[in-house]
């Protein structure tokens, strides 16, 4: 759907609601993980991120953390930016992780990130947003897809448990195809979990 049309809080605004629920009953570790292609994206994303969680006494204990390049700026959240300091995010895992494909990549493998994952049992994360998923074809879509996999694997998870979500205001043309099965099909290959058409 178009840019400006709400793509963001169609899944933003269910994972709140399910890492709020989930502090409730005590739960700790990263719940929701969204990737961006780009550092820049995912600086404007936190800081619309730290408006919601500042401003909403119902998200109280709610945390989100940004993990892209350098060592971070931030020990703690405000409302206008998230936790990005790396010493702060190993220490207290934040419930929701904006980052990048490359950066999670290193995240699986350095030893100094592992407590990044120390709190994660194979329930714990439920959420994966790929945002502007048009982006990940080709070399880097395969990339990303093994990427996943991987994650899913360092973490323990069951197939169907993970909730997979692409935002995207591009879908190519020229196929004779659906594109609604096309869509299903190549999210399919992304997440490595089953996305079906539903309706007409």
């Amino acid at each position: 759907t178009g840019t400006g049309s709400g793509k963001t809080e169609c899944f933003l605004f269910p994972l709140l609601d399910h890492c709020r629920r989930a502090r409730q009953r005590g739960e700790q570790g990263i719940k929701a993980i969204i990737l961006y292609p780009m550092n820049a994206l995912a600086s404007d994303q936190a800081e619309r991120l730290a408006k919601l969680l500042w401003g909403d006494p119902r998200l109280e204990g709610v945390s989100a953390g940004l993990y892209v390049g350098g060592e971070g700026q931030h020990a703690k959240s405000g409302p206008k930016h998230l936790v990005d300091d790396r010493e702060i995010l190993r220490k207290s895992p934040p419930d929701i992780l904006l980052t990048n494909y490359r950066m999670l990549d290193f995240l699986l493998m350095r030893p100094e990130d592992a407590p990044l994952w120390a709190q994660n049992e194979a329930t714990t994360l439920q959420y994966l947003v790929l945002d502007e998923l048009h982006t990940y074809d080709g070399a880097q879509g395969s990339d990303v897809a093994c990427l996943i996999r991987r994650l899913k694997a360092r973490l323990g998870i069951a197939p169907g448990h993970l909730c997979g979500v692409g935002t995207s205001a591009t879908i190519g043309s020229g196929s004779s195809e659906d594109p609604k099965q096309l869509l299903a099909a190549f999210a399919t290959k992304i997440f490595a979990e089953t996305f079906a058409v539903l309706g007409r």
